[in-house]
């Protein structure tokens, strides 16, 4: 017999932070709504190289349980709580990317 595991997903964020003392309030409130949906951080301001594109100096990846997971953690009441102190003291680019189902 066979078990079907659903794939992951990544929530892959690029930031440049325009006001830290706002920014450090979202950072402190998106934790616990991010592990609140199964959410764990895997990069999280660490050292990075820019190759192509936009660079933004904070890159931040979580990997959720599944894809619906990492969506409803971004249309929660305390993930969207904490995104209104991240409006106007950054610019960002979030993404959520499927993982490839496991063979």
């Amino acid at each position: 017999m066979t078990t079907t595991k659903t794939p992951g997903a990544l929530w892959i964020a690029h930031v440049k932070v325009l006001d830290a003392e706002a920014y450090g309030k979202y950072a402190t409130l998106a934790g616990p709504a991010i592990a609140a949906h199964g959410g764990v951080f895997l990069a999280r301001g660490s050292r990075y190289v820019q190759l192509e594109g936009n660079d933004r100096p904070r890159n931040v990846v979580a990997r959720f349980p599944s894809l619906e997971a990492a969506v409803a953690c971004y249309n929660s009441d305390a993930y969207q709580a904490a995104l209104a102190h991240a409006k106007g003291a950054s610019e960002r680019d979030l993404v959520v990317v499927e993982e490839i189902a496991p063979v």
